[in-house]
């Protein structure tokens, strides 16, 4: 048995298919000054082609996972476009007359080399997409073909030392039963899609891949809790069917659920909406049971691209998208770029902390020309459905208003030009940092609805980058902080007679239903995969017992012992779900 870190839940059983590594040996090929030229060209021809194929990846994986997920290979693109990483190639070329695919190579490795010396395991991660990028680059240089898969049908467990996005592309999810790599973290961009194609992955082993597994040995893997077993015994083996047949009934049972009306046992009904980036979430979302969708991330359109969307085009996304939840509700979040969303096209300046910086509702703001294109969009879709607009990032009264100055505009302008709309389409905004909460009493009186942003509120109010895993302890959901902030907010939305969602990964996490209920919200939004098992939980979920629940927690004093209150009520909750 050998321990490593669960990054993608599920089981797998199967035999192994070790991948060999993708990379190659270069020869050392000097070359004179005539043949730079032709060298720099080689270089070029070899970008132009690995952008090419990088984009025919994104194509056929985006039916699969969606847009958000195949943004991964943005950043693909973006490094074959950097000039410094090309400046580095030429000037090998240049200063040490090497030949083309051994500068790469020389590049790749200073860079990889540069970016494992960095004490931060994102940046660790990011190392791997540089050799991810060179590898392909030296592929075409080289004229080698990619290392493939087996042929067959038959499904295996895929066994690397480490597993690029690209790799990870080519994988048919009916095929791969699951996944073991040597490195990597659960914030890696190859487990963000591991998780997205719901392939089971253990990431971090610690021995050797070559001494502890070969190709055809028989493998048992927990993408839960990172244990994996080597020619496990029969029964292990019977152990890990049996939990992996629990699993299965238990997600068919949750599909019972999908037509239920979402309502707790003394009456309190809540609407469970998605959030989506693309149609293929949209369908998996109402396939799930969502109620509409609570968040439509509109990044999506504007990526995948070299120019900005124009007026028509996303409208036409809109209107597709109302049209197709029938009179369900579809909030629309205006363009939320910056911070870690860039777009290729789009020169934002290099900023300390771009988190903090020029993002989101303050680029909208400044780009007056590019918000007013998205206003209209929105306001002619909304002609065809429950359409709602929400603004991202509102951190004063001020912002509010200049953005509904530019929405009235965009209103008179299609008057003018006759062109429909819905005249009542509500406006909302995103409650994520602190501030939006200490005024949200002041905020209420200027909008329709409020949807709470926990990710972002939870990082901004604790001063924790979640994605950074030396500091991920300080991630505290729970934290008695936060109750207070998303207390203060609901009873700002409520006192103003404005209606109240909740945004984000705790949205969706199980344990903090009870506090919803109490605070009496009106909608959680979120994964498509989380919305049949909180809409079980909620069926059973008394509101009246959720009150009680939380006035205990507004006495407590740490995160630990607002989880350990909220444990025990889930507990008795299944209890008496259990006895009937």
């Amino acid at each position: 048995m050998i321990q490593g870190i669960g990054a993608s839940s599920g089981i797998a059983i199967g035999r192994a298919f070790v991948l060999p590594n993708w990379e190659w040996e270069v020869p050392e090929h000097k070359i004179d000054v005539s043949d730079f030229a032709r060298e720099f060209e080689r270089v070029y021809e070899g970008i132009r082609s690995s952008k090419h194929e990088i984009e025919q990846i994104k194509d056929e994986l985006r039916e699969v996972v969606g847009s958000e997920e195949t943004n991964i290979f943005d950043a693909h693109i973006a490094i074959l476009d950097d000039p410094v990483f090309m400046n580095e190639i030429q000037g090998i070329i240049q200063r040490q007359y090497k030949a083309a695919e051994v500068a790469v190579k020389e590049a790749i490795d200073h860079f990889v080399t540069m970016f494992d010396l960095l004490d931060d395991d994102y940046m660790k991660e990011r190392a791997l997409d540089i050799k991810d990028v060179g590898n392909r680059l030296l592929k075409h240089l080289l004229g080698v073909p990619e290392i493939t898969l087996p042929a067959d049908t038959q499904p295996f467990i895929l066994i690397a030392k480490e597993l690029s996005p690209s790799q990870l592309a080519h994988i048919n999810p009916d095929h791969v039963l699951g996944i073991v790599t040597l490195t990597g973290s659960t914030t890696s961009h190859s487990s963000i899609m591991a998780r997205a194609l719901g392939i089971p992955l253990v990431v971090g082993i610690e021995p050797s891949l070559d001494d502890s597994i070969i190709t055809g040995q028989t493998i048992v893997i927990d993408g839960g809790d990172g244990t994996v077993y080597i020619e496990p015994v029969q029964s292990i083996i019977d152990h890990y069917n049996e939990l992996h047949s629990r699993q299965a009934e238990a997600k068919k049972k949750l599909m019972h659920f999908a037509n239920h009306r979402s309502e707790t046992p003394d009456g309190k009904w809540l609407r469970l909406g998605a959030n989506i980036s693309s149609f293929k979430e949209l369908e998996i979302a109402l396939s799930s049971g969502a109620s509409g969708v609570g968040l439509f991330r509109t990044e999506f359109l504007y990526m995948d691209r070299n120019r900005f969307p124009k007026e028509e085009e996303q409208y036409e996304v809109y209107r597709s998208v109302a049209e197709k939840l029938r009179g369900e509700p579809l909030v629309i979040r205006t363009l939320d770029i910056g911070g870690d969303k860039q777009l290729d096209y789009f020169e934002l300046p290099e900023e300390d902390n771009p988190f903090m910086g020029y993002r989101a509702i303050r680029i909208s703001l400044v780009r007056k020309d590019l918000f007013k294109t998205q206003l209209r969009a929105i306001l002619r879709a909304s002609y065809y459905g429950q359409v709602k607009l929400m603004y991202p990032l509102i951190s004063s009264v001020d912002e509010v208003r200049a953005a509904n100055e530019l929405l009235r505009e965009a209103k008179d302008e299609l008057e003018q030009e006759g062109i429909p709309y819905d005249k009542g389409m509500k406006v909302g905004i995103m409650i994520e940092v602190p501030a939006a909460v200490m005024i949200a009493d002041l905020l209420a009186q200027e909008v329709d609805f409020f949807s709470i942003g926990t990710n972002d509120l939870i990082q901004y109010t604790l001063a924790v980058d979640r994605m950074n895993e030396e500091i991920s302890h300080l991630y505290e959901p729970f934290h008695p902080a936060l109750l207070r902030m998303f207390t203060q907010t609901a009873e700002a939305a409520k006192n103003n007679g404005i209606t109240i969602s909740v945004c984000g990964e705790l949205a969706g996490d199980l344990r903090a239903l009870p506090i919803w209920l109490s605070l009496d919200v009106d909608e959680l939004s979120m994964s498509a995969h989380s919305i049949l098992p909180v809409k079980e939980r909620l069926l059973s979920t008394y509101q009246g017992e959720s009150k009680v629940v939380f006035e205990e927690l507004r006495h407590c004093r740490t995160s630990s012992e607002i989880i350990k209150k909220l444990e025990l009520f889930s507990q008795s909750v299944d209890a008496q779900t259990a006895n009937g």
